[in-house]
């Protein structure tokens, strides 16, 4: 066994104890010794990482996700019926065009900037509508494909001892229950290794499972038969009317079939039947268009193999590989009476005031089991607002179900490095690459200049051009914020390769962007971009002239803008390549409006001190510079820091603020970067109180923009979880910081395996609030790390990353 190198915390940095006190805090740092050298003494209680309850789903926010990263399901677990809502990520609507650019923007570009410069804004507000915005041409948006339904046969008699529950370790929602004296059990699970998905059906007496396999479309023109008496073959086209014509998308060609061990199965038309069977595997194999190839023959080809292989060999296969990725990061936080509850009846007890550190670490690891369920380092997309499972509501609405830059779409992927999911990260990173080409035609169409842009949404059509209302569509910033995810990974693996070959030219093209798009402001000297919106938010117009979104230099533009250069800039240094071009940046980066405060102590939002016309707005987006940016740092900026507290404090401080679940989860992470622990933990039980359903599902609520209903979002999971990452590691300043927004409910706890910039790899564990035991993991050799304990700066040795 390798020797494992434990960092002790210097007796000055415990409490002040004496006597007793201090032999008692001895031994549990030597007892905490122990549990990172070796298996933990005192492990969690069993099901500490599953998702349990004791009724079936009724609604869809009520049912269980698997996912392969392409192929997604929601289990509702019903006694008699079983119903899988499908999902498969490339099913989408829409097709390319080449016309979603305003012709005759760029011509009108140079007038519209002018007035805006002038202050003009209501008369270059028109403009902009009639010249610059985008075109919508078929944009369209990911759908459900739809439901297989399984009606279940029992003998009569009284339903018993159900129990329902998904298990992150594992990645299988399972179903168990009596019927009389039969026992069942079911079990769902998406395999990766088999690109499938798989239902098991078990009976404890011979000749006990019967049931018969419906689908159940969510689309129109789709069509369903069977082939042979144990297969339904699926077929399905992409077509809605919301946000494309109703005539274009992909289709979809499936297999679902059924073995049967012992008994008997037939098909009756457009279902199967299993009668008397021991047990029986249904598969369900879903492909589309989008990709090469044949999807049908792809389905019976996945089919056919998977169907070749015992049930208990797909499962071995499937949680082997999936456990590769989701034991990287272990995580304790504490046990209470809470821990033997349900889940539901846990965020019951939560809502009435009870403090639950296991439900928060239990959150923490579903935002990282639905990033893996979601995407995989082959997914041929990344996770869209919905990540993998779409409910049929956000595809309806005015926002579609797609890929939002404007905030969403980053969250779904911060959790991706620091929680040790780094491949996880590399279907965006292919979407950012992808965006290149139609990003130069609009860099070119609508602004005359070089490199490429794009703005508040993308799909996989390649949309880069602004969106087409006042308000959102002009956000030029958007490609550049998406972009920055290729940097962050750089920072956190040190991937040279990458760096060279991917990020950097990909940040470089969209750094010319912004170099030959920056103009002069006559007022300040400064150069700033625009026209541009500070997403989606709006301000008063000076004089009483009614209010705007559309200006030059919103703070969250220059907060990108530099950071993209810097990236460059060090980015150029490191590769030893394009000098004069680094220069330019340079030169540039001077030149950028500083960060400001307000007349209410508050960050400024805009240019110049406006006043929101709507200050409680969800979106706050000029807080990047406090994060995921590190612009902003109380050590470092502490006015700015103060600022952005302020900012936090007058938007929340409203009774009508518009809580949804992604503004819940930047608050988590804005008050783990501002140090403070209890607010963050606050914030993170308000997500789970007020935006997270029975299942973990994290929803953004009815009555904001513009829904009827609340509807799933996996953004906030994901920033959730990440935010309770920053809660106990940050690594975005000057070397690494342990424990530095540690709230009062957690006193005790564990973490192993969180990812630090730098390639290092995190364990620690703290008792009464203190640091006891911490170890830096990295490739190669060791090397000196500068970490930040609870006040004090030590330069710590790594040790060797097996």
């Amino acid at each position: 066994m390798n020797p494992v190198r434990l960092h002790k915390v210097a007796p000055s940095q415990f409490l002040s104890l004496t006597g007793l006190g201090r032999q008692c805090l001895f031994l549990v740092l030597m007892a905490g010794m122990l549990q990172i050298a070796g298996a933990d003494p005192n492990p969690p209680p069993a099901g500490a990482l599953t998702l349990w309850y004791r009724q079936p789903a009724q609604r869809w926010l009520e049912a269980l996700p698997v996912g392969n990263g392409r192929l997604g399901a929601m289990v509702f677990g019903g006694v008699k019926e079983e119903r899988l809502a499908l999902n498969e990520s490339t099913f989408w609507s829409g097709k390319p065009s080449a016309s979603h650019e305003n012709p005759s923007g760029r011509g009108h570009l140079a007038a519209i900037r002018s007035l805006l410069l002038q202050r003009k804004f209501g008369e270059a507000q028109p403009l902009i509508q009639e010249h610059l915005l985008g075109r919508p041409e078929n944009y369209g948006t990911h759908l459900p494909v739809g439901d297989l339904l399984l009606e279940v046969r029992h003998p009569e008699g009284e339903v018993t001892d159900y129990r329902r529950e998904l298990g992150l370790e594992d990645a299988t929602a399972r179903v168990t229950y009596s019927v009389g004296t039969v026992h069942y059990r079911r079990e769902v699970f998406a395999s990766h290794p088999d690109s499938v998905i798989v239902v098991r059906l078990e009976a404890d007496r011979p000749g006990s499972v019967s049931c018969r396999m419906g689908f159940h479309p969510n689309r129109e023109p789709s069509r369903v038969r069977t082939e042979g008496p144990e297969t339904l073959v699926v077929e399905a086209d992409a077509r809605e009317r919301r946000h494309s014509d109703g005539q274009c998308g992909v289709s979809l060609a499936g297999r679902i079939r059924v073995v049967a061990e012992s008994g008997s199965v037939r098909n009756t038309g457009d279902a199967v039947e299993v009668s008397g069977a021991d047990a029986a595997t249904i598969v369900v194999a879903l492909n589309t268009t989008l990709l090469p190839g044949d999807p049908a023959a792809r389905s019976e080809r996945q089919v056919a193999s998977a169907t070749r292989r015992t049930a208990a060999a797909l499962h071995r296969r499937h949680q082997d590989e999936h456990q590769t990725l989701f034991r990287r990061v272990t995580l304790d936080l504490g046990r209470s009476a809470a821990d033997a509850l349900a889940t539901d009846e846990r965020l019951t007890r939560l809502r009435a005031g009870g403090l639950d550190p296991g439900l928060d670490a239990l959150f923490f690891q579903y935002g990282r089991y639905l990033l893996i369920a979601g995407s995989r380092e082959d997914s041929p997309l990344p996770t869209n607002l919905q990540g993998l499972w779409n409910d049929n509501l956000a595809c309806n609405m005015g926002w579609t179900c797609d890929f939002h830059l404007d905030i969403n779409t980053q969250q779904n992927y911060w959790p991706a490095e620091v929680g040790n999911l780094p491949e996880c990260h590399e279907p965006l990173f292919r979407l950012i690459e992808a965006l290149r080409v139609p990003g130069r035609r609009t860099a070119q169409a609508v602004y005359g200049a070089r490199g490429w842009v794009c703005h508040v949404f993308t799909n996989p059509w390649g949309f880069t051009a602004p969106g087409w209302s006042l308000g959102w569509g002009m956000h030029p910033t958007g490609g550049i914020w998406i972009a920055s995810h290729l940097w962050e990974h750089y920072r956190f693996s040190g991937d040279r390769e990458f760096l060279r070959e991917r990020a950097y030219p990909t940040l470089k093209e969209a750094a010319e962007f912004f170099l030959d798009t920056l103009v002069e402001d006559p007022v300040t000297g400064w150069r700033v971009t625009g026209p541009s919106t500070s997403p989606e938010n709006t301000f008063l117009i000076p004089g009483g002239q009614g209010r705007c979104s559309e200006s030059m230099g919103p703070t969250c533009d220059i907060v990108l803008v530099r950071d993209v250069f810097v990236s460059c800039i060090e980015a150029s240094r490191q590769l030893d390549t394009d000098a004069g071009f680094r220069r330019q940046l340079e030169d540039a980066v001077v030149r950028l409006p500083p960060l400001r405060v307000g007349r209410h102590g508050q960050l400024m939002e805009w240019l110049e001190d406006y006043e929101e016309a709507e200050p409680n707005h969800r979106h706050t987006t000029h807080l990047i510079a406090l994060h995921p940016g590190g612009q902003i740092q109380p050590r470092v900026t502490p006015e700015l820091a103060a600022a952005a507290r302020r900012t936090i404090e007058r938007r929340v401080g409203r009774a009508d603020w518009e809580d949804v679940e992604w503004s819940r989860g930047n608050l988590i992470n804005y008050f783990a970067r501002l140090g403070d622990g209890e607010e963050a933990h606050r914030q993170l039980q308000g997500l789970l109180k007020a935006a997270t359903d029975a299942d973990l599902l994290t929803y953004s609520r009815s009555g904001v923009a513009g829904a009827a209903d609340n509807i799933f979002c996996v953004d906030g999971n994901s920033a959730g979880a990440a935010g309770i990452a920053e809660m106990l590691l940050q690594s975005h300043g000057d070397g690494v910081e342990l424990l530095p927004a540690l709230p009062s409910a957690w006193p005790a706890g564990r973490v192993t395996g969180l990812r630090a910039r730098g390639n290092l790899t995190v364990d620690l564990e703290w008792s009464h609030g203190r640091l006891l035991t911490y170890r830096l993991r990295s490739p190669g050799p060791p090397r000196s790390v500068p970490v930040r304990v609870q006040g004090t700066t030590l330069q710590t040795r790594t040790t060797p990353l097996h």
